[in-house]
């Protein structure tokens, strides 16, 4: 089939009959129609459209060497530092999109089984059959242009306690049943974003123990999302019916669920990974996966900081505080943000190399770096953005108050800025508000602050796999010199 239009994905996530739940009502059928889905699921299209756009083409597709169809660009498996860069150009175009504030655009996920299928004699150590698996799954998506949700968090029920010494052993979504032709599974999972996907994909939980009694929480299998028993538990939706009020969460709120096993079937042919716990620690390290997820996230965090360089800069200029030095310093910083994780993206592709899997991979050293920095930094974007608006994010009518003809006099008069317009100003203080203030920000915030686990976790990890002996060996020498 090759790539699909936006009209095609709508139609898909409609004809799938799923089970997910929304403010305590069950949706099963033209889920695009919801409130809560409607923008977000138009939103998805549109990145789909663009693959169908004659003009850019070349830039967000290739050649399948399966069919000759055109296919999507983050499914190229890279050969050469060319072919990352042509990866980059095409999440860019996403990511830019978005402003970066869509953190489960197609690429994510496909990258990460792109670079599994490649690494398809890692799942061969568990039965040649995972490694058939992998690959085949990576084809069907590829060539059927699918886009995945995931989930690899255990709920937060006793997290002194590891899966197997809760309260129920099958809080922790485990497997309850092995058969001949696949396996049983109960218990949930969170947190899959974006539940309106084509199909989702179940990552071992990190952390796993070796133990007799971890094996069943040990597995890695995709389902179709209308899979019998899946259920989708979702929060409350931050999405507005006002795109002046709330701008971003009008078309981005990707919603998030905790995911329901109520004794699902995973026929064979979809697991990937299954009792091994010791391998399933080091899925993504061991394939790469981590690398090219993380590279795709750095080019989003890249165009998420261009986004709050854009906005903090007209806020300054349009209330006329651009010529103060506080103001000044605090805009620098984010240049300074920006700059750091340009280059920290820009040297892990030019220092890449072609891994153990034949895949041309990138320099994981500064993708490493860069994804234990934007967790620290991000908040404090979010916080020059309050103290540059400081009241005027909170002081803003509404899109009903502009449409009242006895206000607008009112509002032109005291609601302009120094060189813009009320009606241009109200819409960038909306847009700063819904980064900095509304539910939406603080949900990205928290999203930034975790996206790839504890940061605490994730920095004693970078401590303990990061090379520091020859900077104590350079001490040492100095120490030791004549």
């Amino acid at each position: 089939m090759g790539v699909r239009d936006g009209k095609h994905f709508l139609h898909e996530i409609d004809r799938r009959r799923r089970e997910l739940w929304i403010g305590g009502t069950k949706l099963t059928e033209h889920i695009t129609e919801h409130p809560a889905f409607r923008e977000i699921a138009r939103t998805m299209a549109k990145l789909y459209d663009m693959q169908c756009d004659p003009e850019l083409l070349e830039e967000m597709t290739y050649v399948s060497p399966k069919t000759g169809e055109r296919v999507g660009m983050s499914f190229l498996q890279p050969a050469s530092y060319d072919d990352l860069l042509k990866r980059r150009r095409m999440m860019e175009r996403w990511a830019n999109y978005s402003g970066g504030f869509l953190g489960r655009t197609p690429d994510y996920l496909n990258s990460d089984i792109m670079a599994m299928a490649s690494a398809h004699r890692f799942f061969e150590q568990g039965g040649v059959k995972y490694g058939e698996n992998i690959r085949n799954y990576y084809e069907y998506i590829r060539e059927n242009d699918l886009l995945l949700t995931h989930t690899l968090i255990n709920p937060q029920v006793n997290r002194a306690a590891p899966p197997s010494k809760q309260s129920d052993p099958f809080i922790a979504a485990r497997i309850v049943e092995k058969r001949s032709d696949g396996i049983v599974v109960r218990g949930a999972r969170m947190l899959a974003t974006f539940p309106l996907a084509d199909e989702i994909i179940v990552f071992p939980s990190t952390v796993l123990k070796s133990t007799q009694e971890d094996k069943p929480y040990a597995m890695a299998f995709a389902l179709p999302v209308e899979t019998k028993g899946l259920k989708f538990l979702c929060r409350e939706p931050m999405c507005s019916d006002s795109r002046l009020d709330h701008p971003l969460s009008f078309c981005f709120d990707e919603q998030d669920a905790v995911v329901i096993f109520d004794d699902v079937f995973v026929p064979e042919e979809r697991i990937f990974l299954l009792e091994e716990p010791e391998r399933a620690n080091v899925l993504h390290e061991a394939t790469d996966a981590v690398v090219h997820m993380s590279h795709q996230v750095l080019i989003r965090d890249v165009a998420k900081t261009e986004f709050m360089l854009g906005v903090t800069s007209l806020m300054a200029e349009s209330i006329g505080i651009d010529a103060y030095q506080h103001v000044q310093e605090k805009i620098a910083t984010i240049i300074m943000y920006l700059e750091a994780m340009r280059a920290l993206l820009h040297s892990a592709e030019r220092e890449g190399r072609v891994n153990r899997w034949g895949l041309f991979t990138p320099e994981f050293r500064y993708l490493n770096v860069g994804r234990n920095l934007y967790p620290r930094i991000y908040p404090s974007m979010k916080e020059i953005i309050q103290k540059l608006g400081a009241s005027g994010l909170i002081a803003l009518p509404t899109e009903k108050d502009m449409k009242r003809e006895e206000l607008k006099g009112y509002i032109d008069k005291y609601f302009q800025g120094r060189n813009v317009d009320a009606q241009e100003r109200i819409r960038l203080f909306h847009l700063a508000w819904d980064i900095a203030g509304s539910s939406f920000g603080s949900r990205q915030e928290l999203y930034e602050r975790f996206f790839f686990g504890d940061p605490v976790r994730m920095a004693g990890a970078l401590y303990n796999w990061y090379d520091k002996e020859p900077y104590k060996r350079m001490v040492r020498e100095f120490l030791e010199r004549e």
